[in-house]
This record gives C-alpha cells, structure tokens and sequence, in this order.
C-alpha cells in the first residue's frame, strides 16, 4: 500500500510541473521571439532517517529551451527587427548584467533611449541614446541611422550600433525575467558575449513564438488525463486501506 500511495503521488506531482510548462508555454504562443521551454523526467531517490532505498519519487526539470527559428512577420514598422540565423540582441537586465534576447520590438522612452520591453538596448558603448524627434532606420548589421527633425536626406549620420551576438545556444541558460544568459566567468561574475561582427537582422519584421499552439494543447490534455489517473489511483488505495481497516476490526 505505502508503494502504490508513493507511485501514485510522485506521479500526480510530476504531472503537475508539467502542466505548469506546459501552460507557460502555452501562454506565451504570440509573444514575440518567444522559445519553448522544454520538459523531461527524471527519478530521485526518497532521503529520510529511515531505509527508503525502494522509494523514488519522479520530478520534473527543464533541462533547455527550443531554439528553432519562429515565424518572420514583416510589419513595417521602423524599431521593429527580427534576427537572421543564430543571432541575438543584447540587453541590459535589471540588475546590470547584459542579457541576450530574440524579441525584436523595440521602443524608445522620453529620453531618446532604445529599449526592449523596458530594459536598454545594449549598443558598442553601452545602452542607444537616439536624438528625438529623428527620422530612425536600422540597417541589417545593426547600424541605427537617423535624420535629424526638420532635415533632409542628405542629414543623414550613423547615431549607433546594436550589440549582436551569435552565442552556443546550448550553454545559454533562461532567467526568470525570461532573458538568456552566457555561462558566468571564471571568477563567477555574470558572462559577457564579443558582438558578432557578421550577425544580420531583417528591419520593418518580427520573430514570432516557436511554440505550437496545437502542439500545446495536446500536450496539456494529455498531462492532465495522466494526472487524474494518478488521483484515481490515490482513491483507489484509500479505498482499499479502509476496506482492510473493516475486516481487521471484524476479526478482532
């Protein structure tokens, strides 16, 4: 009985980290430059005072993300940038250490700062300032160029250039703010990546989510019929216990 409980309980708990993925990702399917997260099982064994080398319990851990290309959509707008290949924009993280990300709409706040949902965008020298009110292209190699308010063609000037890099994906670990991160350096500090001098984004178009929609909701019916026959089997031997507990009692 303790056996079936345990089976039955590590598997409706590890049925319930899946699902909290699996909603996740379900979640974020229009986010723009979104990755997958993904899932895996793996067995722990039970630690106690007592001999528990039979008891194992299944957790679940999200070893990576998929880092398949999403979808390019062309969208006109002028900050909007989608990354070519294994591309990826650098950002500055709430706690000042540089980030990388593929969401690719940006914005500018009242100071002329280029931003991505909020945080700067990290340039040769540090965070873009661009001069308000100018007229703002980005050129494939990350080149932002502007003409100034009230000027011509011929005003044109180079105000910046965005940071890309072309990192090992698989060593790329996903904060909770949901940026990637390089491995951390020797001496533990936070990892910085060399800007990738042949990385190319496409202006006026966006990456969207590689999550499948579909893909997801099968997923999560799936997930959840295993979590309610993980409860029937919990009833099941609660049930079982009780049915002992009356023939002991009529015995004694």
């Amino acid at each position: 009985m303790d056996r079936m409980l345990y089976t039955a309980m590590s598997g409706a708990k590890n049925a319930m980290d899946q699902q909290s993925v699996v909603t996740n990702n379900l979640a974020n399917v229009s986010t723009t430059g979104f990755r997958a997260e993904l899932q895996a099982a793996r067995s722990v064994p039970v630690l106690g005072a007592g001999p528990l080398e039979t008891r194992v319990s299944a957790v679940t851990t999200t070893p990576g993300s998929d880092f398949s290309q999403g979808p390019i959509e062309f969208t006109g707008r002028t900050l909007d940038v989608a990354l070519q290949g294994g591309a990826w924009l650098a950002v500055l993280a709430e706690d000042g250490s540089e980030t990388y990300t593929r969401r690719g709409d940006l914005q500018l706040d009242s100071d002329g700062v280029l931003l991505n949902m909020g945080r700067p965008v990290m340039g040769e020298g540090g965070p873009i300032a661009l001069p308000q009110g100018a007229q703002v292209s980005i050129g494939a190699d990350g080149t932002i160029s502007a003409i100034p308010q009230g000027e011509g063609p011929n005003a044109l000037v180079d105000v910046g250039r965005i940071k890309l890099v072309t990192p090992d994906e698989a060593a790329l670990t996903r904060g909770d703010d949901g940026l990637f991160r390089a491995p951390p350096g020797e001496e533990g500090e936070p990892g910085v990546l060399p800007a990738d001098e042949t990385a190319r984004l496409v202006s006026g178009a966006l990456e969207g989510s590689n999550v499948s929609a579909v893909d997801a909701m099968v997923s999560m019916i799936d997930v959840q019929r295993r979590y309610d026959m993980q409860m029937r089997v919990l009833g099941n031997a609660d049930e079982n216990a009780q049915r002992a507990n009356s023939m002991l009692s009529l015995q004694g």
